[in-house]
């Protein structure tokens, strides 16, 4: 199944190489702000292929993959859980905690990138800022690469490496950004019984 989500222009008079790196303090705050957002994505998984679909991000906590034909999947987080619904079985979905993926690095109430142990990248290619964090306390889990615009500072994608060095990238695409994203679509219960999977 699918594996499973900057503020501001930096130092006007910088040389023109590093004018559009942000800091980890200016991500963190970006990612604190950003509430609500819906989309498109594109996912590319570790054999190559691709899928695509619509994403929905209500933080904290909860985000909502919700994938195209042929592959009609179902990946949300809510509650602290993450299930993931396979449409070809009437069987409860898998869940696990948040906690275990890299995802929830972006999705706690209190992004803070600034703790020590947390960030092990953070480079610029002039153009976008790419971040890799993993959870000091369990590096085991894998990490998680995002990479954002500046002027105006927008997150652009992520990939998730998994303990075992699998990555997963995750394009998003015509985000709204803000607006009102229904609680009932990160409701993973309410999920199970209107598939009625719900035992």
């Amino acid at each position: 199944m699918k594996h499973i989500l900057t503020a501001f222009f930096m130092m006007a008079a910088a040389p023109a190489a590093m004018a559009q790196q942000l800091s980890l303090a200016e991500v963190s705050s970006y990612l604190n702000g950003l509430q609500t957002a819906t989309g498109g994505f594109t996912q590319i998984n570790p054999d190559g292929t691709i899928a695509t679909g619509t994403i929905y991000i209500k933080r904290p906590g909860r985000v909502r993959f919700e994938y195209a034909a042929p592959d009609n999947s179902l990946v949300m987080s809510g509650g602290g859980q993450v299930a993931v619904f396979d449409p070809r079985s009437n069987a409860p979905p898998d869940r696990f905690p948040l906690s275990q993926t890299p995802l929830s690095i972006i999705l706690e109430a209190n992004v803070d990138l600034t703790r020590t142990d947390m960030v092990t990248g953070h480079t610029s290619d002039g153009t976008t800022t790419t971040v890799r964090a993993q959870d000091p306390r369990r590096p085991e889990l894998g990490a998680i690469e995002t990479v954002y615009t500046a002027n105006p500072t927008e997150l652009r994608q992520w990939v998730l490496i998994d303990g075992n060095g699998q990555q997963t990238t995750v394009i998003l695409n015509d985000l709204t950004f803000g607006g009102n994203v229904r609680d009932i679509l990160f409701n993973i219960r309410a999920e199970m019984r209107a598939r009625g999977v719900d035992n």
